[in-house]
């Protein structure tokens, strides 16, 4: 049932008792008024009788049945009787109703040997009148308030389940995984439970991808720190014990030696030398390329397919510029660089491959990236952890999108889009024009 429902059919009951209510006040008024009035007509019917059959000294006799009243809206009274009054004290002389009332002049009937005094007395009428307003005020004021108590207690049982869900997404706030949500009865906050499991879930997975990100980052970190030992090791170490070795020669056989030998030893020195600043620039580029700017990542890029090539002669590497590149800024170019050094290691450690284009395209949507490989692709269950995460990750640093799919002849193609930030609309469209 929903919300809409439940207070309709809340309200539509509350009524139908108010009116119901209403009618049997009425019914026991108009009850109690036929009542009287029969009473009233046998009383004064019985006065009549009693009035023609009496002498004229046994007036005094009317007197009892002239006391009993219920005459209702007619006074009645004898030869030498005073006038019937109402009570000072009754409600009607408080809200001085009987001032409002005209005097009428009182008639005389002759019934037998007795004469009758009759008059209208609509101080009767103005009590019963005041009676059924008493009466339907205090019905009107009992099912107000019963209005209002239903109202509140409708209202609190229709909101108590607000109070769960805040309580539910307090918890999420909380970082606990399970909003802990009841099953609702009605239909609207049914669906804004399911809305918060929804988020709940959705909560529970950007965690999880964010730890999974944090021990990649460490990952990688660690395999950072170990390529760069092994090759500091592996390679410059050697490089410095050869320096170390002709050092040590001169140092010991340098006041001997001929000049000849003494400059063979310094071609040697300067050679060895120049091997340690490659490799040290090799580093330093693997860390962090150096000047990265339109001009500069173009160059980057070649630098980095290049570096490919000379080790893994399987592949066939392929780079595609455009001609002209948009001005981007440097942590635009180190994203799109970094996500193509990650896409490479992918290929080369788990496509099997046999080759693969990179294609760097300016189009009037800003940078477009392709990335496409003849490999074995991705399983079905593609999902977004390790590099694809960490390339993600990147890519929306600066806005941008990135797609994956599986080509139509096997392999996968890895589209990356970069929004030019800083670049108008009609520049980046001059420039994809020169570069088509």
């Amino acid at each position: 049932m929903d919300l809409r429902r439940r207070l309709v059919g809340s309200l539509s009951l509350l009524l139908a008792a108010l009116l119901a209510g209403t009618a049997l006040v009425q019914l026991y008024s108009l009850r109690a008024d036929v009542a009287a009035e029969v009473r009233a007509s046998s009383q004064l019917v019985t006065v009549l009788l009693a009035a023609g059959t009496l002498a004229p000294d046994e007036a005094q006799a009317l007197q009892p049945l002239l006391a009993q009243a219920g005459l209702r809206h007619l006074s009645i009274r004898t030869e030498g009787q005073a006038p019937l009054q109402p009570a000072r004290d009754s409600l009607s002389g408080w809200l001085g109703l009987e001032a409002l009332i005209p005097s009428q002049p009182e008639q005389q009937i002759r019934i037998g040997q007795q004469t009758l005094y009759i008059a209208p007395y609509p101080h009767s009428e103005i009590s019963e009148r005041l009676v059924d307003t008493v009466r339907l005020w205090s019905t009107l004021l009992f099912f107000s308030g019963t209005t209002l108590l239903v109202a509140w207690w409708s209202a609190d049982r229709a909101l108590r389940p607000v109070r769960e869900l805040e309580a539910s997404l307090h918890r999420l706030a909380r970082g606990e995984p399970d909003p802990a949500l009841p099953q609702f009865d009605l239909r609207e906050f049914g669906r804004v439970a399911r809305a918060i499991d929804h988020l709940a879930r959705a909560l529970g997975a950007a965690r999880a991808a964010q730890q999974a990100l944090a021990r990649q980052l460490i990952t990688v970190r660690e395999d950072e720190k170990r390529t760069l030992a092994r090759e500091l090791h592996d390679e410059m170490g050697q490089t410095l014990t050869a320096l170390n070795v002709t050092a040590a020669h001169l140092e010991r056989h340098g006041a001997t030696m001929a000049p000849a030998e003494v400059g063979e030893c310094a071609v040697e020195l300067r050679r060895e030398l120049r091997t340690c600043s490659g490799q040290l620039r090799g580093m330093l580029k693997t860390l962090r390329p150096h000047g990265l700017s339109a001009h500069g990542l173009q160059q980057a890029l070649a630098d980095l397919l290049q570096g490919w090539r000379s080790k893994q002669t399987a592949i066939t590497f392929e780079l595609l510029l455009p001609a002209a590149m948009p001005a981007v800024d440097e942590q635009l170019a180190l994203v799109i660089y970094r996500v193509v050094q990650e896409a490479l290691t992918n290929v080369v450690r788990h496509s099997g491959a046999v080759s693969c284009t990179v294609q760097l395209q300016a189009t009037a949507a800003g940078l477009q990236l392709d990335v496409m490989d003849d490999g074995c692709g991705l399983p079905s269950d593609l999902a977004w952890q390790g590099g694809l995460l960490g390339m993600r990750e990147r890519i929306s640093m600066v806005d941008g999108q990135l797609q994956v799919w599986h080509g139509p002849a096997g392999g996968l193609h890895l589209h990356a889009l970069f929004p030019l930030r800083h670049q108008s609309c009609a520049g980046v469209a001059e420039l994809a024009g020169v570069a088509a």
